[in-house]
């Protein structure tokens, strides 16, 4: 019987088996990773610490898309980072390896031909180098500076052939050096941010006082203007609230609801006596995202901002979170 005359379902059921067998094969392939961990890897990222240059990422075949793949996670996360292929390199490429750099080759079996000018280039003017590799006794492994080896786990193809459980445990590598390294840096979120500005990590890391408006563009009123000239500033800066500021506290907040709920004899009200007493703020630096889901929570759509004393330092409204991406 062919494929393509087998009952579907008899192939959803085969293909999940098989995607859970690569699944497993693969998780047993990092937990091993993690259990025999090289020794090398601690003097590897005070190494890379050290330097004043960059980290440079190489390797052929699908070593290289893993290589590219960690030199952009290293420069994503604070350790400026370039991959260099290394057949350019060897027409080239290989002025872009200067002293000040480190140098981080990946390959597999360790003698993978496309890498020997790039180890040369390393030994000749002593850049540092770490390999990463399955082979201990490759001349990939004994040309290192530092070595992390790669446990011998299965590939996850039936044939046991294709770069598969492999090339996974390299990535999680490079991302555990990655991480190693933005902490021992102190890359916090303000440095996130700086490094991700568009897109939605941008967006998940911006603060509210980046969005928030502030200064003339607030509707303030005191606590004892009437409600005529509360409503007339409330429709003139367009966000359905007011705020009541006394010396520059936020004293209470003025809504459609408090509107509603006072008008009977509401334009003989001062703003102080229809505004709520205790609402809901938020502090300048916390995340957008927060102010956010304080409002969804609340079925509010606008929050202002105060800081640790309580003074009015402007206002956030779900339209800002709604243009910055958050929602």
């Amino acid at each position: 019987m062919t494929a393509a005359s087998r009952d579907p379902a008899d192939l959803t059921r085969g293909s999940a088996e098989i995607a859970r067998d690569v699944l497993r094969t693969e998780s047993a392939g990092l937990s091993l990773l993690a259990d025999e961990l090289s020794a090398d890897f601690a003097p590897a990222v005070a190494r890379l610490l050290e330097i004043p240059g960059r980290i440079i990422v190489s390797g052929m075949g699908k070593s290289g898309h893993i290589a590219a793949k960690i030199a952009a996670t290293l420069a994503s996360t604070g350790s400026p980072a370039q991959f260099v292929h290394p057949g350019e390199a060897s027409h080239g490429d290989l002025g872009m390896i200067t002293r000040e750099d480190a140098v981080i080759l990946i390959s597999n079996s360790g003698e993978t031909r496309e890498l020997v000018d790039i180890i040369a280039h390393t030994r000749r003017f002593a850049v540092p180098m770490v390999a990463i590799t399955r082979n201990a006794q490759s001349t990939l492994a004994r040309q290192s500076d530092f070595l992390l080896v790669l446990p011998d786990a299965p590939e996850a193809c039936s044939l046991r052939l294709a770069p598969t459980t492999s090339t996974t445990m390299t990535l999680a590598l490079g991302d555990a050096l990655a991480v190693a390294l933005m902490e021992a840096r102190g890359f916090d979120r303000d440095s996130f941010h700086s490094f991700h500005p568009g897109g939605t990590l941008g967006a998940q890391l911006l603060s509210v006082a980046a969005v928030m408006h502030k200064g003339t563009e607030l509707p303030v009123v005191a606590p004892d203007t009437d409600m005529g000239e509360t409503l007339i500033e409330m429709t003139a800066k367009g966000f359905g609230v007011a705020a009541v500021v006394e010396e520059s506290a936020l004293r209470g907040v003025i809504t459609d609801g408090d509107l509603r709920r006072n008008l009977d004899g509401l334009m003989a009200r001062k703003a102080g006596e229809v505004a709520t007493k205790t609402p809901t703020t938020i502090l300048p630096d916390a995340l957008l995202v927060e102010a956010l889901g304080v409002m969804n929570a609340r079925k509010i759509s606008a929050l202002f901002v105060v800081d640790e004393t309580g003074a009015l330092q402007g206002l956030v409204h779900i339209h800002d979170a709604l243009r910055a991406g958050v929602a």
